[in-house]
């Protein structure tokens, strides 16, 4: 699935598993926790698998639960 070449640059995309990952989605936000994604190992862009954003897509749209609800703090700047 990994080790295939960065589509931005000559790095090549490895898995990492990372402790938070968030992801904006047209719903709200979805934050998913101990996920491995793909990072290219030169400049760092990161890659989902379908099977993330199916999952990202189905807790944002309610057909999943997630684990727990966070309060996200928001601010205006003027």
């Amino acid at each position: 699935m990994y080790g295939y070449q960065c589509e931005y640059c000559e790095g090549t995309v490895r898995p990492k598993k990372v402790a938070h990952e968030a992801f904006k989605h047209k719903k709200g936000f979805v934050i998913l926790e101990n996920v491995t994604i793909g990072v290219c190992d030169v400049c760092g862009n990161r890659y989902y698998s379908a099977d993330i954003i199916h999952i990202v897509h189905e807790i944002a749209a309610g057909m999943r639960m997630p684990e727990r609800t966070a309060t996200i703090p928001v601010a205006q700047l003027a």
